[in-house]
Order: C-alpha cells, then sequence, then structure tokens
C-alpha cells in the first residue's frame, strides 16, 4: 500500500514517494497549467506504464454547473499531452475521475481513494474552499499533491495543495487600492 517510510527529494519527510513522482507531477502540471507541450512529440509506448492522475470534480449535485467544465479542461489537456506522446518518453497520461457528488465528506473519501486505491501521482480538483478544507486532512496525512485551480480566501499553507488560484492580496486589495486611487470613498465589498 502507501509506503512511509521514504524520504523526500526535498527534504520534506515523506511528502513524495520517490524522485519518480516528483518529476512526474511536476511535468504534469507544467503541461496543464503553463500550457507547455510534450518536449518530444511521438507516439506512446504501451510497454512503459501510464501516470496515473485524479480528477476530483463534482459531476453532480450543485455545484456541477461549475465543475464539469473544469473537469473538461482537465481531460482535454490530458488528451493533448497524450497526442504529442505522452511525457517520460511515451508513458500515456490517463486520467481517473471521481464524482464527490457536490458532497464535503465524499470529497475527502473520494481524495483517499484516489491516493490509496488508485495510487495516482497526484490530484487535480476542488472547487470550493469547503471541498479544499474537507480534502486537506487527507492529503497531508498521506504526503500526497492536491491541485487546486481557484481563488480562495488565504491564510491557509500546505505543503500538500498547489493553490494556483488568487488570493485576496492579488485581487481584492488591488481593487480597492485603484478604487481609492479613483477617489471613490464608499464601496461595498461582498463575498463569503
Amino acid at each position: 500500500m502507501h509506503n512511509k517510510s521514504k524520504k523526500s527529494v526535498f527534504g520534506w519527510g515523506n511528502t513524495f514517494k520517490s524522485k519518480r513522482s516528483v518529476v512526474i507531477t511536476v511535468a504534469v502540471a507544467m503541461i496543464m497549467f503553463v500550457g507547455f507541450q510534450a518536449a518530444k512529440a511521438g507516439e506512446i509506448d504501451p510497454s512503459k506504464p501510464p501516470i496515473k492522475v485524479g480528477v476530483l470534480h463534482s459531476l453532480s449535485g450543485t455545484m456541477a454547473i461549475s465543475e464539469v467544465a473544469i473537469k473538461d479542461v482537465v481531460l482535454m489537456a490530458i488528451d493533448e499531452i497524450n497526442a504529442a506522446g505522452g511525457l517520460l518518453g511515451g508513458r500515456k497520461v490517463v486520467p481517473v475521475i471521481e464524482d464527490p457528488a457536490s458532497d464535503w465528506p465524499t470529497f475527502a473519501e473520494k481524495a483517499k481513494k484516489l491516493i490509496l486505491r488508485d495510487d495516482v501521482c497526484s490530484v487535480f480538483g476542488c472547487w470550493t474552499s469547503a471541498s479544499r478544507k474537507a480534502v486537506l486532512p487527507v492529503f497531508e496525512k498521506y504526503n500526497h499533491l492536491l491541485w487546486y485551480p481557484v481563488q480562495y480566501e488565504g491564510n491557509e499553507c500546505s505543503k500538500n495543495v498547489i493553490y494556483s488560484g488568487a488570493a485576496p492580496n492579488q485581487q481584492t486589495c488591488p481593487a480597492v487600492t485603484w478604487l481609492l486611487k479613483q477617489g471613490k470613498k464608499r464601496f461595498y465589498l461582498l463575498g463569503s
């Protein structure tokens, strides 16, 4: 199952299973989030093991209207990666999709399944802060990596989460500064 005895290549304890999982995670992230194309286009080598990545977005329930599109973008990126010859010398990227059904406790259950049973190298998922907070203890307990794609409220830092969305200091603070420079003295800021 999950080997907790391996040391991280970065000295973070047992954050990652091996140097190879770090390389795979970084390679997948570069391609998915920066638009980097595979360095060498070619064909998938079926003799090489696939690279499994988890996709943890609600496909049903109230959040599906927002999260289905994000799941589709992840799958589109994976298709493009595979069409360009995969990663690491022809390894196919295979998504393992879970539907947490817009239910925060289910997010945590599905995250645990992706990590322990499906053995994915990384998980792309969650849309709300509530879902992220529900899975955070799972990712920290098993020292796995979550890519969180949405702006969030800040005041949270975990070595097991890549927060790719804006925090208030990147979004709200500049907007308030701009309003004040425009001579606005009264305004309303609504949010959750």
